[in-house]
């Protein structure tokens, strides 16, 4: 007898429990990001959603179109992560400089109440 090898069945990622699993968790994401905004929570609240919902996206188009099976040599989620942090810390710099150039001598702070002149 020759030894036979069951054929693995290939399931679509979008079908399978594991893209069932990382799709939702993409829609729960955006849905808290869309809800940090509207509520207009601070802005790092934001950013680290935002930068979730980036890095899940990323996995989600690689497992769609089986990158990860297609280049086994590349270590995906290292990329990822570096391409995203990249772009996040050049869209802080430039936050940062319009900020900076449209109020170059920092934040208004008001001062005490007994620190104040009183003029009679």
């Amino acid at each position: 007898m020759a030894n036979v090898q069951p054929k693995i069945k290939h399931r679509p990622f979008c079908f399978s429990v594991k893209g069932h699993v990382k799709m939702l968790r993409l829609a729960l994401t955006v849905t808290s990001m869309t809800l940090f905004i509207i509520a207009e929570a601070p802005e790092p609240y934001i950013v680290i959603t935002g930068f979730e919902v980036t890095v899940i996206l990323f996995f989600v188009l690689l497992y769609i179109l089986r990158l990860d099976r297609l280049m086994k040599w590349l270590f995906w989620p290292l990329l990822v992560f570096a391409l995203v942090t990249a772009v996040c810390c050049l869209a802080d710099g430039a936050l940062i400089y319009r900020k900076l150039l449209f109020n170059p001598s920092g934040p208004y702070q008001k001062k005490p109440v007994h620190e104040r002149k009183v003029v009679l």
